[in-house]
């Protein structure tokens, strides 16, 4: 049956988000400008260490997510790896907003390794941290409604660092950014420790079943199962597991890397290999898709099981797509108001006014998707903030008053679009068991959180990209004035393109309410009639 989730539950989940972003929202709002004004590393070098970094964020991922789905422990198989990751998440979180003094290059190494580590970090927390949800209830309102508990609790994070990390720099640091960085991460740290403390022991995971089909071939080694449920011992280790997914590889890092590539250089030979790349493995796909189910191993299956759920491809893109078109703005805001407005202190005053708008866009998603149905709200939202966004370019730049309207206006609506995105990732799991009698709820939100990251982390490239083809540097006061269009670019039309094709392609969404109820009817059914193993 469907359970409730009570209102502590749903804070203590939300806490987790708070934490959270005092991480994610930190490096997405002020890591580029801490790397080109502080640090002293070059728009381009940072923009490419943006990029590169992003790749790992393809393998660790999914890798994470494997690993959550077949951990079983007293406390379940997400809430350990919450807890265990939570300290070394802090520590990369300080780490990286220090400043050693080093040669150019000896920075750059260093800003490789922290960032790497801090992004593995985040992935060791925050994919089991996603799955949380799809395991807490098997109501797909309850899980709207979570969600929306949750984005409340990311903005509230979002909102201590993005409204206070520039007076605490001024104050902590006293003239000195380099000192005040550091310490003001070093508060951030404890608070995120206390508060993913919080969400470990005031949540529980209930959903438990896991279902697969009863395999046709033994040789397969698959897990022993009894009227169709997997049981909780599996004969396959993670070893073999993870040594098969490693064989699939190459389909998820040679995209990415052509990608990559293009996106940085854009010229006629790297569009090429991209061209080439996306069809060479879009053949590759469609042939593993229509081997036969007795010839994959379990994750081999689990791969072909989600290139195979279109509700899921679809949300891939979406979640690309949204984080393009917030990342923009939230990369470019602390150079907008330090240079374009000319008052830096603006930058704190604005992030604050736009995450209060946020916690109550994310609170009221619930309630719209009711009178709308989500995928209609989802198109609603992304449509009405871009809309509003391209409306910045007109201002003129010293309206102060005009910016604060039309990006608050803009951002209860963006503040919908990540709620919605991860409540249908659930959905797009139980679609997945309602079609194939098999669950892998990690590796799901695993795949959303690396879209997330990796929208993010192109959105903070393009940032620099763009400001570095103006000839910005940091260190130069003298570059400022050339490159003050591309911040009023950033700010305004070039996010609002990736919203409009973010409307364009959630139409193409196949799971409106109704079947969302018939799945969830489905499964119920399904699961009354099996017995649960032990998570």
């Amino acid at each position: 049956m469907n359970h409730k989730l009570t209102l502590k539950e749903k804070v203590g989940y939300g806490m987790g988000d708070a934490a959270a972003n005092l991480v994610w929202r930190g490096a997405l709002a002020y890591l580029a400008v801490f790397y080109t004004d502080t640090f002293g590393i070059t728009a381009a070098a940072a923009a490419m260490l943006f990029l590169v970094v992003r790749l790992s964020d393809g393998v660790t991922d999914i890798i994470m997510g494997m690993i959550a789905d077949r951990t079983q422990t007293k406390m379940g198989k997400f809430r350990p790896w919450i807890l265990g990751s939570t300290p070394f998440l802090g520590l990369f979180m300080v780490l990286c907003f220090t400043t050693p003094d080093l040669s150019y290059s000896g920075k750059l190494i260093y800003a490789y390794l922290t960032y790497i580590g801090l992004t593995l970090a985040y992935t060791v927390n925050n994919v089991p941290y996603s799955a949380l949800m799809g395991v807490m209830t098997s109501d797909d309102r309850e899980r709207t409604n979570l969600s929306g508990f949750r984005f409340a609790g990311a903005f509230f994070g979002g909102l201590l660092v993005m409204g206070c990390l520039p007076m605490l720099v001024d104050y902590l640091g006293q003239g000195n950014n380099a000192v005040g960085y550091q310490y003001t991460m070093w508060l951030f740290a404890t608070l995120l420790v206390i508060l993913m403390c919080v969400t470990v022991f005031t949540t529980k995971e209930r959903v438990t079943l896991q279902q697969v089909s009863e395999p046709r071939d033994t040789k397969l080694d698959y897990p022993k199962t009894e009227g169709g449920i997997q049981l909780a011992s599996a004969t396959r280790s993670l070893k073999s597991e993870l040594i098969d997914l490693g064989k699939q590889l190459p389909l998820i890092l040679i995209p990415l890397s052509a990608i990559t590539a293009f996106f940085y250089y854009r010229d006629v030979l790297t569009g090429a290999i991209l061209i080439s790349v996306i069809a060479l493995t879009t053949m590759a796909i469609k042939r593993l898709t229509r081997r036969p189910e007795a010839e994959n191993t379990r994750s081999q299956q689990d791969i072909i099981d989600l290139l195979s759920n279109k509700p899921w491809l679809i949300l891939l893109g979406m979640g690309f797509l949204t984080m393009m078109f917030n990342g923009i703005k939230y990369g470019v805001i602390a150079y907008y108001f330090k240079y374009y407005m000319g008052n830096e202190l603006l930058t704190g005053y604005f992030f604050i006014s736009l995450l209060v708008v946020s916690i109550f866009g994310a609170l009221a998603t619930s309630k719209l998707a009711a009178m709308f149905g989500r995928k209609k709200l989802f198109i609603i939202a992304l449509i009405a903030s871009s809309v509003l966004t391209s409306g910045i370019y007109f201002v003129p730049q010293k309206s102060v008053s005009a910016i604060f309207i039309l990006g608050c206006s803009a951002e209860f609506f963006a503040a919908i679009l990540p709620t919605l995105f991860f409540s249908m990732l659930g959905d797009s799991a139980d679609y997945s068991e309602y079609k194939t009698g098999r669950r892998a709820t990690g590796l799901v939100y695993s795949a959303g959180s690396f879209v997330q990251k990796t929208g993010g982390g192109f959105a903070g490239a393009l940032v620099l990209l763009v400001l570095g083809s103006y000839g910005y540097n940091g260190l130069d006061i003298n570059t400022i004035n050339q490159t003050l269009p591309g911040m009023k670019s950033l700010m305004s039309w070039i996010p609002a393109l990736f919203g409009f094709a973010g409307a364009a392609l959630i139409c193409l969404y196949p799971l409106n309410d109704e079947k969302q109820k018939e799945v969830t009817q489905a499964l119920l059914s399904r699961r009354s009639e099996q017995r649960p193993i032990t998570a």
